[in-house]
């Protein structure tokens, strides 16, 4: 098949630079199946990716783009035919694999999920990588005991890809939600997407003061931010209780004691969507279809941008400008 299609392309020679660029499918990594790109999205991993130090790529030149949905153009693997619409998120796509943010993308077969019955593909990148961890989260925290009428959870950077969609889902299944978040102005937001409280971060974080043991105030929280704020979250957790971290922005070091989990039998869940089970992966994607899918997953959207608009858009997500969800349209 010769092709030539376009795709962000981020290089570093003498100087970083970042550019819609034609390419062809010679171009592309190996891979068993070839998709035409419907949609991607921008996630915080995409715009370290498009910036010379944020230590997402290694080598170059390089597609970024951690998520994508699409039809399958060609496929020498068995388990998918033309025509077919799919999706990918997490493994190496858009870190050491060409992702994305591009026309077409080839990857590997294993790396493919089909898309579910209930999903558009469009639906399919509002969640991404984003609202995946969310769910998978979600997911976790029932399997520890998590249920709707047990009390209160908890969702840290709510307002962020991950923390807006845990909002919308727990909502959505039932759950009773306290939205954290810095930004003052989203409150409406926040309430739109479900939450029936809202604390400001210091609320949380109690001004940064952290006791080993405090209030029990929720039976379990999702955490994308992590850092001294989750001791903080830790403390507060109901007996028996979980906290699904999936995140860092607040920081890697988190200085809590072991009181939370000796003495109230606190469950600390690591979520890791970029390399959980296949298996996992198609059973999550099928919750997001269906029992954990808001019934207005378009509230998530902030905006909707074009390939050519990404370079800016890029920018935006680190300055910390984002509300919800970004997500890109290929025509």
């Amino acid at each position: 098949m010769s092709l030539t299609f376009r795709a962000l392309v981020i290089d570093l020679t003498d100087t970083f630079t970042m550019n819609i660029s034609p390419l062809t499918l010679k171009d592309l990594p190996a891979g068993e199946v070839l998709i035409r790109t419907a949609y991607s999205s921008v996630n915080f991993k995409d715009g370290l990716a498009g910036t010379p130090d944020g230590k997402i790529v290694t080598s170059y030149p390089f597609v970024p783009g951690i998520d994508c949905s699409g039809t399958v153009v060609a496929s020498t693997n068995d388990s998918y035919r033309e025509g077919q619409v799919v999706l990918v998120t997490g493994y190496g796509l858009g870190v050491t694999h060409f992702g994305g943010f591009s026309e077409y993308v080839r990857v590997p077969a294993e790396w493919v999920v089909p898309l579910p019955d209930g999903l558009s593909l469009r639906e399919a990148m509002i969640f991404g990588t984003a609202g995946f961890t969310a769910a998978l989260s979600i997911d976790r925290l029932e399997q520890n005991g998590m249920a709707p009428g047990k009390g209160k959870v908890l969702v840290t950077g709510a307002t962020g890809g991950v923390g807006g969609a845990a909002v919308a889902m727990l909502s959505q299944a039932g759950y009773e939600v306290t939205a954290s978040t810095g930004k003052a102005d989203t409150h409406d937001y926040l309430r739109s997407l479900g939450a029936s409280e809202i604390l400001s971060r210091d609320e949380v974080y109690d001004g940064g003061r952290i006791k080993a043991l405090d209030k029990q105030l929720w039976q379990a929280a999702v955490d994308p931010v992590g850092g001294a704020a989750l001791a903080a979250i830790l403390s507060h957790i109901a007996h028996g209780g979980s906290v699904a971290v999936s995140g860092l922005t607040g920081g890697s070091a988190v200085p809590t004691t072991v009181h939370p989990f000796i003495l109230r039998g606190i469950n600390l869940l690591g979520i890791d969507s970029v390399f959980c089970p296949y298996d996992t992966r198609l059973r999550v994607w099928e919750r997001l279809a269906n029992d954990l899918k808001p019934q207005r997953p378009e509230l998530l959207v902030e905006k909707e941008v074009t390939l050519n608009e990404l370079p800016d858009t890029l920018t935006d997500i680190l300055q910390g400008q984002s509300r919800g969800r970004t997500i890109v349209h290929f025509s």
